[in-house]
């Protein structure tokens, strides 16, 4: 079984979807992790983002593999923490908005779910990696309260940051996400729409939980 949930940034689409395979016993599938090691990818090995030959190299170098418990590993190298780090944050978008690169991920990302019942998690799972998902969960929430909890997450991990910095980011990574010509981010015409903003981490888990059960 495909489950397939797509939402803009920090919509709680990611802590949501670990919590929901964790529930149902499926593999969780980060794919916005996926970008981010590839993103980390190029940043160490200094890729030129404008020559297509040098990123598809580079991208024939990348090897990524999930762990039974989910952890993601770029090469056999534990990339979970260097790839939330700033300089991947601030250049993900641009990576993750290349062709070549979603085409690869795709590919990537068909193999980690073949014979698993997954949650995957992003942008474009329900649109283009598997467009016949069993079920297909697009989270909104308003943008100010999205930013807000990007605000407590990253003053939780004692980064330095202002509430008004994180909006505006949050309002560009919208708008590029959802206008760039390839994979845009964009509700599947079939999928069930959930607004998070008054909603708890555990209140969206248990929704989408009801409506999964709900339709076995």
């Amino acid at each position: 079984m495909i489950i397939a949930i797509d939402g803009p940034s920090a919509s709680g689409k990611s802590t949501t979807a670990k919590l929901v395979a964790k529930k149902l016993d499926f593999l969780h599938i980060d794919t916005g992790a996926m970008y981010r090691a590839v993103t980390l990818y190029f940043l160490e090995h200094q890729v030129p983002l404008n020559n297509p030959t040098q990123i598809k190299q580079s991208l024939e170098k990348i090897d990524l593999k999930l762990s039974a418990e989910g952890k993601l590993f770029l090469n056999g190298r534990d990339v979970a923490e260097a790839i939330r780090e700033n300089p991947v944050t601030n250049f993900v978008s641009q990576v993750s908005a290349i062709p070549a690169v979603r085409d690869r991920m795709v590919e990537l990302q068909s193999n980690l779910a073949r014979n698993h019942d997954v949650v995957m998690e992003g942008r474009d799972i329900g649109t283009r990696v598997f467009p016949d998902a069993d079920y297909k969960i697009f989270i909104v929430a308003d943008t100010e309260v999205r930013s807000r909890r990007r605000y407590l997450e990253m003053r939780e991990k004692g980064v330095d940051c202002s509430y008004e910095s994180i909006l505006k980011d949050l309002i560009e990574r919208d708008r590029f996400d959802s206008t760039r010509e390839h994979s845009p981010l964009k509700k599947a015409d079939d999928a069930i729409v959930i607004d998070t903003t008054r909603l708890t981490i555990e209140e969206q888990v248990a929704e989408i939980i009801d409506i999964i059960r709900s339709n076995q």
